[in-house]
């Protein structure tokens, strides 16, 4: 627990797309977040984006010589992670021995082995770590979580996820994206994970997956832009998963649960609530998610969420909005639909874990 009442320091590491979102939340934090200094592989780059995140946040931002110089800095008290998913071992490693919280962009881990020894790793260090799954943060979300928990929607039957977004040739060209070495695989881990993650939050463990991937011929990447899969919940719901990043020109992700007393549609940051006695609701405001060509057209408000909560969860010494241990429900879904993908056979996830 942080005792201190004076701003939260943190140090980011990695200063790649997502970094400016993070800079951005920290600037409109409430209470205050103070980016201590950021560290990158490429020195040049981290003193470029140091530079003009010191513009940003209006005090200056210093630049680590190395991941050591992170983990021995008094001024950090917590450590943000947006670094390519190959990382992420070796970095968190070194900070959860050193006794800093991690918050880690998606994905964990490449692997659910990673995912899971990263989780185990800071569990054992005694070292909170939060996931930036920001779509839970979004007043929709919140509003259908609030409904779910409620009660009154009766049982769950049917559950409908896609995500037709588009991503250019170009988006893959930058090497490593979308390969294994580096991302841990396409469309799946790297752009549905974030929507796989807020349905599984509001409907539960899905307990048996039948899928197929593919890489379209709009393309050449070496993991898949396409996924299908058909689920079976937790409570007998059945459901599918679409995915892809091959829908040009790209729309917005969805999810809709369908109970005894209502269905509830989350798209485009609206939850729209259709009560069978003809009753209609509307929780949320309109907006655009990254899902066509510019992956970054979305607004960092919901970061900013996640960062005020983790900041809020290590002084009141409580969990985070999303743990370490809540994301991997997302990756052992994945998990399970490449393995069904490559056999060619339907995973049976209760089975297998009573097998272990």
């Amino acid at each position: 627990m942080i005792q201190s009442d004076a701003p939260l320091g943190v140090a980011m590491i990695g200063v790649g797309m997502v970094a400016g979102t993070h800079a951005l939340a920290i600037r409109d934090a409430t209470p205050p977040v103070r980016l201590v200094g950021v560290l990158a592989r490429s020195a040049d780059r981290a003193a470029r984006f140091a530079q003009d995140a010191s513009a940003t946040l209006g005090a200056p931002v210093d630049v680590f010589p190395d991941l050591d110089a992170v983990a021995a800095d008094p001024r950090v008290d917590a450590v943000v992670i947006v670094t390519p998913p190959d990382a992420r071992l070796e970095l968190v490693r070194p900070l959860a021995r050193a006794g800093k919280p991690v918050l880690l962009e998606k994905p964990v881990g490449r692997t659910l082995a990673e995912a899971e020894e990263v989780v185990a790793l800071c569990r054992a260090e005694g070292v909170p770590l939060g996931v930036v799954f920001q779509h839970r943060m979004r007043a929709a979300s919140l509003a259908a979580a609030k409904l779910v928990a409620g009660g009154a929607l009766g049982a769950l039957g049917l559950v409908e996820i896609s995500v037709p977004w588009w991503r250019a040739q170009s988006y893959y060209d930058e090497p490593g994206r979308g390969t294994y070495a580096r991302d841990g695989g396409g469309v799946l881990i790297s752009q549905a994970i974030h929507t796989i993650d807020l349905a599984l939050a509001l409907a539960g463990p899905v307990t048996e997956v039948t899928a197929m991937t593919a890489t379209t011929r709009f393309h050449d990447m070496e993991a898949e832009d396409v996924a299908v899969a058909g689920l079976r919940f937790v409570g007998g719901a059945a459901g599918w998963l679409a995915a892809t990043t091959a829908s040009y020109p790209g729309g917005s992700e969805s999810i809709a649960l369908h109970f005894d007393a209502a269905s509830l549609r989350l798209a485009e940051g609206v939850l729209d609530v259709a009560w069978r006695d003809g009753t209609r609701e509307r929780h949320g405001a309109a907006a655009t998610t990254g899902g066509g060509a510019d992956p970054m057209a979305f607004t960092h408000d919901w970061h900013r969420s996640i960062l005020e909560d983790f900041a809020a969860a290590l002084r009141e010494g409580r969990p985070p909005a999303v743990t370490g241990s809540d994301a991997l429900a997302a990756h052992r879904l994945i998990d399970a639909i490449t393995r069904s993908a490559r056999d060619g056979r339907s995973v049976n996830l209760i089975e297998e874990s009573r097998g272990s």
